[in-house]
């Protein structure tokens, strides 16, 4: 597997990394706005990255349906926290959730090391503002997605196929606005312009996407496919979330986007221990 780079970290081909999600939103789907006030925000951080968080993603805009968000406003809610997140943990590696290219250009010189494009590149500016400051950039499959929109009964013929061309075109324009080939990161997008069937699959396929041979990011965490699949409300959908992990990681995602970061810790540890990429973290059993 490639090694991973973000900012002026490079872990290498065996890491997996946890990416604890911070929603310095209001309206967060998950936990309605916990983390929205600076002070409890890092209070979040903090425990994440006790509990072996490897990146914190900000971001400052609900993905679903809700009121407008400015960029000024998104800007505003993220960009401090960015900054208090770089100065109390200067060993994690920060990620900012955004599809606006003026929001990146104002929270990456705070610290941030990888932009999270969710929207599949819908401001074509966000690559070069990612290049500019050598920053890493995610690039996601939406099939063309305005953000925070929802679309019904959406089909894909070929959808694996769909989402590699996809992806492959984003990575391409990507490092033809300067961003470095080896900071180009891939999300298969799961539930974004798809249903619970589609979020299966390429969960079920994910090696596919891993011999693209740039490193993958998942983000099932809590979503509707894992909700629909177990018929489960958002607040009882963890163990579906760790098992979606557990095969991703098998396959080869090295990025984990989660908000029970403790949980998939342990959950990425035990595979990739399985895989023979880590040690037990103690061996006593039947030794004398």
């Amino acid at each position: 597997m490639p090694p991973v780079r973000l900012g002026a970290r490079t872990y290498d081909d065996s890491a997996r990394l946890v990416m604890g999600i911070v929603n310095a939103t209001p309206d967060s789907f998950y936990d309605r706005g916990r983390a929205y006030a600076l002070a409890p925000a890092l209070e979040q951080v903090a425990q994440m990255v006790a509990d072996g968080a490897d990146v914190i993603d900000v971001g400052g805009v609900k993905a679903g349906l809700g009121p407008e968000v400015t960029p000024v406003e998104e800007i505003a809610r993220v960009e401090a926290l960015v900054g208090c997140v770089r100065e109390k943990h200067p060993d994690v590696a920060i990620s900012v959730d955004t599809w606006r290219a003026e929001v990146a250009r104002a929270v990456l010189p705070a610290g941030a090391d990888l932009v999270n494009d969710a929207w599949g590149s819908h401001d074509p500016q966000l690559a070069e503002v990612a290049a500019e400051f050598g920053a890493s950039l995610v690039c996601t499959h939406t099939g063309g997605l305005t953000p925070r929109t929802y679309t019904r009964r959406v089909r894909y013929p070929d959808l694996v196929g769909d989402v590699t061309r996809f992806l492959e075109s984003l990575a391409e324009r990507a490092i033809a606005a300067g961003v470095s080939p080896d900071r180009v990161v891939l999300d298969p997008g799961h539930d974004f312009n798809k249903n619970t069937w589609h979020s299966l699959e390429l969960t079920r396929r994910l090696d596919e996407l891993v011999r693209l041979g740039r490193p993958v990011l998942v983000a099932p965490s809590n979503k509707d496919f894992v909700g629909e699949t177990l018929d489960l409300p958002v607040g009882e959908r963890i163990e579906g979330t760790m098992a979606t992990v557990a095969v991703c990681a098998w396959q080869g995602a090295r990025i984990f986007r989660v908000h029970e970061v403790r949980q998939a810790r342990r959950t990425v540890d035990m595979v990739t221990s399985i895989i023979g990429d880590r040690p037990p973290a103690r061996v006593v059993r039947t030794l004398p």
